[in-house]
């Protein structure tokens, strides 16, 4: 049975120590000959046998798990995130404990709690403007690496972000170029994360210096289509050269469903932005311009740079701004 096999009976099948099957357990193979590696895997693979994550803590104070608080886990964004965090996880041998807070502080308590319990060696978190101060409160030491929204004003600590602020003032420049005169910002409540901050004030900079008009207008997951075109459909008939910037993945889909109905004014009076190119976003009639964040390499470099602390090799850059580029499609494409 897979149950009664032991370290120690694999150490005899392979004829090594159990020290040596710890290592390779562990993903400590640099001074294993091939031969040694060979024998290890012949047995475990004879075996069945499965090692068991308390006990290798146990033995080397470390469970090689590492906790993702993400703030939602269903969107495109947070998938690649994830897949990117996975995949280097996976090369160094550590796997992934994941949990969806949905942009909630007390969410985000129950995580930190319940995946240090696990024993996790540390964390990769897109939090929340509260987690830093309630994570300083918790008397947690595990490393935390934050993606997305690093909090902190003076940026300390361990992150990966991209150039949000820069990448939409950009843009933004580049849709008042096309000649759009009045903007209507679609976002999500903006002192939440502080990414959506640095979307938003990307773009009210640009616009606030050229001395152009805009609108906000706050959503969230319970906001209807309805909603949406009730707050939009004034605004589009009372100006013209609109250009509507959507700040969240998961708004562009309500936004450009409510925005059909004036699909004959695009791009020339009528323009859409979004934020992360998804799918559709290219299939769509008309196609839409996104700005487009790395994110599969975001989580990857967050990865690298919690396990490289972990494994205290001090090798990884430990803050990191990865760039994000405009994807412009017949929305806002004037010739």
């Amino acid at each position: 049975m897979k149950s009664r096999i032991t370290i120690t009976d694999i150490a005899k099948l392979a004829n090594v120590s159990k020290t040596t099957v710890s290592f390779y357990l562990n993903g400590k193979h640099e001074k294993m000959s091939d031969e040694t590696r060979l024998r290890i895997e012949k047995a475990i693979s004879k075996t069945g046998y499965e090692p068991s994550i308390v006990a290798r803590s146990l033995n080397f104070k470390q469970t090689r798990l590492l906790g993702v608080i993400i703030g939602d886990i269903t969107n495109s964004f947070a998938n690649q995130i994830v897949k990117g965090i996975e995949t280097y996880a996976k090369e160094r041998g550590y796997q992934l404990i994941v949990g969806s807070s949905g942009y909630n502080i007390d969410h985000e308590r129950q995580y930190v709690r319940s995946m240090s319990a696990m024993g996790v060696d540390g964390f990769i978190v897109q939090p929340t403007v509260d987690f830093e101060s309630m994570w300083m409160n918790s008397g947690y030491e595990k490393p935390v690496v934050f993606f997305d929204s690093p909090n902190s004003s003076n940026h300390q600590g361990l992150w990966v972000k991209t150039n949000n602020y820069e990448a939409v003032y950009e843009a933004t420049e580049m849709l008042c170029d096309k000649g759009y005169r009045h903007f209507v910002i679609v976002t999500a409540d903006p002192y939440v994360l502080r990414t959506r901050l640095e979307r938003n004030r990307g773009m009210t900079d640009c616009l606030d210096l050229k001395g152009y008009k805009y609108d906000l207008l706050i959503a969230d997951a319970a906001t209807t289509e309805e909603e949406i075109e009730q707050k939009l459909a004034p605004i589009i008939s009372a100006h013209e050269d609109v250009c509507v910037f959507v700040c969240n993945n998961w708004l562009l889909t309500k936004v450009y469903k409510v925005m059909q109905q004036w699909k004959h004014q695009m791009p020339h009076q009528l323009g859409l932005i979004g934020f992360d190119s998804l799918e559709w976003t290219e299939l769509a009639s008309p196609s839409v311009t996104t700005i487009v964040q790395p994110a599969y390499e975001e989580g990857y470099r967050a990865g690298k740079i919690l396990i490289d602390i972990i494994e205290e090799k001090n090798e990884e850059v430990p803050n990191q701004i990865l760039k994000c580029w405009i994807n412009e499609k017949e929305s806002t494409c004037k010739k």
